[in-house]
């Protein structure tokens, strides 16, 4: 089954929208790397496939159904996640929400549960930190316990924003390796990004500028003519 599928899609707020004529298609394992300056319509496009917006026209559909119409299949990191300051969570706690989706009515987690959370924060490098309030952590850790939850969800299409914002090198490269090894089990990967280099190993990059400026394999979508015109400057060669 295609995992996600755009056709004439215009997404933004109101009547008028920021990206529109979106066409593509993703199948299982892939990863797309969206690129553009702040204002380019990453985030909005996220929104919209996540089911947070609705799409202004054209047609939409995740694993075969709406936006936002599967909560366990389909998991999404917003740019600036809450990171409850006004609750005294624990990062175990902020990470156990990943689970949510799947609990039945009495959200009774089971040691399948426990575990995949444990799991989770060790894929992330926080499980050290598991009992520490979220809000004394530093930006990085917040992070990473944010992304070790969208990782409990076991989703079959993650959804990123900015996942490295706020990380070191190390850090990067840890989210690089967590997004190879959800690709190897067949996920879908929607990663919007300002970094060139996020995007070496995408099958597909899409180039913002409140338009689609590019879309296909990186090699293609990167070509100097289309960075100008999205940053105003070429790659180093």
């Amino acid at each position: 089954m295609t995992s996600i599928h755009a056709s004439s899609l215009a997404v933004g707020y109101g009547k008028r929208p920021v990206v529109d004529n979106i066409s593509l298609n993703m199948q299982p394992g892939e990863l797309l790397v969206l690129i553009g300056t702040n204002g380019s319509g990453k985030s909005t496009l996220l929104k919209t496939l996540a089911g947070l917006i609705n799409p202004m026209h054209g047609d939409l559909s995740l694993l075969g159904s709406a936006p936002g119409q599967l909560p366990t299949q389909v998991a999404y990191l917003p740019q600036h996640p809450v990171s409850s300051h006004t609750l005294p969570l624990c990062v175990q706690d902020v990470v156990a929400m990943g689970r949510y989706a799947h609990l039945g009515l009495f959200k009774r987690s089971t040691d399948t549960d426990r575990a995949i959370v444990l799991e989770s924060m060790k894929r992330t490098g926080i499980d050290s930190q598991a009992n520490d309030p979220i809000r004394d952590l530093s930006g990085g850790q917040q992070q990473r316990t944010h992304l070790a939850q969208v990782l409990a969800r076991r989703a079959e299409v993650l959804l990123l924003d900015e996942p490295t914002a706020g990380l070191d090198l190390n850090g990067r490269k840890a989210v690089a390796d967590l997004i190879a090894t959800e690709r190897a089990r067949g996920v879908t990967v929607v990663l919007a990004t300002h970094e060139l280099a996020d995007a070496e190993s995408a099958d597909l990059v899409m180039l913002l500028a409140q338009r689609v400026v590019s879309l296909g394999a990186p090699a293609d979508a990167l070509r100097d003519e289309y960075l100008r015109e999205c940053f105003g400057f070429t790659q180093p060669h």
